[in-house]
């Protein structure tokens, strides 16, 4: 028993209080978008599945806590289902004077953006954590100065030399060493450009990290890139930085930058093969890397709110019925068509895509379970 409380409090409640965050911003910039281009709105939903707790609100929306909290859903009146599948019949079902309120009569472009506002409010959300904890807290650097080139490493067979001072990585500015090495690890086998000082000039040198596999804190497993440098670090060496508001705003928005850039390159190693499957994960590995984020407490927690709040914005955007970025894709050929894609069409679409999304799911939940915890196939 005292194990199970454990366990419940240590990952499922962070978990819980993590995922509730992100898709309640995400389904409210669904909602606010929908309210202000004069959209009726059904159901509000945080879960699906049986409702818990719900209440309905002025304008008729029932606002719902529902039994499976691993998402939400904004239901429009006239679709047939969570997924905004449209009614083709709903003009002819609900009273004249709400049909021009019906999602499916507004014009091409406010259903653009009533979907597209999902997404971006994660992205809105990010940001803001972002920018609040780097204006609240500064950061913690180290001189981008490079103390020892391993012989035989990458570094050295690219040229590097101690006493370089790295100015950016594939763009990236470096404002310290912990900028170099995270940019260097996320780019196992990928060709980085560097751009340094030497004796007063600036030198540019590509190179390809090596992949290797190292242990995090808590134990995980993760493949990183590697160069072969080090520095030694001296207490004195260490500042904390404050930026001001206005270069805040320019850091946050190169971070979430590098987030975007970073993830789309992960995911594009797996068509070149390159890609490691036990780096994937779903529900159960979120929740476990939510449970060990919160040992280190609140702040780092928060951390974990805004980057997984910004994946999950861009995974909605791929363009796969049933999410936002499948959607929109139809709107957008509606755009340019001037006319609707059939329902025979859409309704193939979606149940494509769920089947998609419901593999998807399949894989990472066996991803998580047999791979991380009992170590199949290592």
């Amino acid at each position: 028993m005292f194990d199970f409380v454990f366990w419940l409090l240590s990952y499922v409640v962070p978990f819980l209080a993590v995922l509730t965050v992100i898709v309640f911003v995400h389904e409210m910039g669904h909602y606010l978008v929908a309210r202000w281009n004069g959209v009726a709105i059904h159901t509000f939903s945080i879960g699906f599945g049986r409702e818990l707790i719900g209440w309905n609100d002025k304008h008729g929306t029932r606002w719902r806590i529902s039994a499976v909290p691993l998402g939400g859903y904004v239901r429009f009146v006239g679709d047939m289902n969570a997924a905004s599948l449209p009614d083709p019949a709903a003009a002819e079902k609900v009273d004249p004077a709400l049909a021009p309120h019906l999602f499916v009569n507004k014009n091409v472009w406010q259903r653009i953006a009533v979907v597209a506002a999902g997404p971006i409010a994660n992205v809105l959300l990010t940001f803001l954590i972002l920018y609040a904890l780097l204006l609240g807290y500064g950061r913690y650097t180290v001189p981008p100065v490079i103390g020892e080139v391993l012989p035989g490493s990458v570094a050295e067979a690219a040229g590097l030399e101690p006493g370089d001072t790295i100015q950016s990585v594939d763009g990236y500015a470096v404002r310290g060493f912990e900028d170099f090495q995270r940019y260097v690890a996320t780019a196992p086998e990928r060709q980085v450009t560097l751009s340094l000082a030497r004796d007063g000039a600036t030198e540019t040198l590509i190179l390809v990290p090596e992949a290797v596999e190292t242990e995090d804190r808590f134990g995980n497993t993760q493949r990183i890139g590697r160069i072969g440098v080090s520095r030694d670090i001296a207490e004195a060496d260490v500042t904390l930085y404050r930026p001001g508001p206005v270069e805040a705003v320019g850091m946050t928005f190169e971070e979430i930058r590098f987030i975007v850039e970073r993830t789309a390159a992960f995911l594009g190693d797996f068509f070149v093969g390159r890609g490691d499957v036990e780096q994937l994960g779903g529900p159960v590995k979120v929740a476990k890397v939510s449970g060990e984020v919160a040992t280190l407490g609140v702040i780092a927690l928060i951390n974990l709110t805004a980057l997984l709040s910004l994946n999950i914005g861009i995974f909605n955007l791929l363009p796969i019925p049933m999410l936002d970025g499948g959607h929109l894709v139809y709107y957008l050929l509606e755009a340019v068509r001037g006319r609707p894609l059939s329902m025979k069409v859409q309704e193939i679409g979606f149940r494509f895509g769920f089947a998609l999304v419901l593999a998807l799911m399949v894989f990472t939940l066996f991803n998580d379970t047999i791979f991380a915890y009992f170590g199949i196939f290592r």
